[in-house]
């Protein structure tokens, strides 16, 4: 089973994000454990607060190093993680082989990021993975740990009754998806392509193989880089 204890000013917000849907069903079945921590309970103010102005006379709050080392470490003496991440825009982005690793994980920390950031000391003695969902700021990491918890969590065997779906998601070959279809087989005159309605798997792969290379080419030509 895979545990992730996140770390937030905003507990209910989290838990909201995790009550609902396939995440919720996964939580219940035991196929993951998903825990909250106020940092506010940490802190060393007798106000809760856990930010400080920053060295230097810079615009902005720091998150201080005390309250979330003491959060940390807490956690740490109940068990080994086998990551300390933290969610930061200048960090490497999230991929999808990124997510397939650690969906193999037994035990995460997720940290969410806020203000200006942690203080250096934290990442440099804390911090074991960095993560960015974008080149863009939220107002909080919070958002970008549910979509880390997200990605991650589908891929654990039992959560997605189909376990194969997951593994055909665009960027698992390197590729994106290819068109999909349903019913009705004609609609409005925009038919289903005949190859999908052959019942031929050969040729239907083959067809996927050459749209996911095409999609790919048309839509996302850096991802073909990495493909030999």
């Amino acid at each position: 089973m895979l545990h992730i204890d996140i770390l937030t000013l905003f507990p209910e917000m989290m838990d909201m994000f995790f009550s609902e849907s396939i995440i919720m069903r996964a939580r219940k079945k035991g196929l993951v454990e998903v825990c909250f921590h106020n940092l506010h309970d940490y802190s060393l103010s007798r106000y809760g607060s856990v930010d400080d102005y920053p060295y230097g006379g810079n615009a902005g709050m720091v998150m201080a190093i005390e309250p979330l080392a003491n959060c940390i470490e807490a956690l740490q003496r109940e068990r080994h993680y086998d990551d300390i991440i933290y969610t930061a825009p200048d960090a490497p982005t999230f991929s999808q082989p990124l997510a397939n690793h650690l969906s193999l994980q037994h035990n995460l920390i997720i940290l969410c990021g806020h203000y200006k950031g942690v203080d250096e000391r934290l990442r440099e003695h804390f911090i074991t993975r960095e993560i960015s969902i974008g080149d863009y700021v939220l107002t909080g990491g919070e958002l970008a740990a549910a979509v880390i918890c997200d990605a991650v969590i589908r891929l654990i065997p039992g959560v997605i009754g189909d376990e194969q779906s997951a593994l055909s998601d665009s960027f698992q070959d390197g590729l994106l998806a290819p068109p999909e279809y349903t019913r009705p087989a004609n609609f409005r005159g925009w038919k289903v392509p005949d190859v999908l309605l052959s019942g031929n798997h050969s040729k239907i792969e083959q067809w996927r193989y050459e749209q996911a290379l095409l999609r790919t080419k048309q839509r996302r030509p850096d991802l073909l880089e990495n493909i030999e």
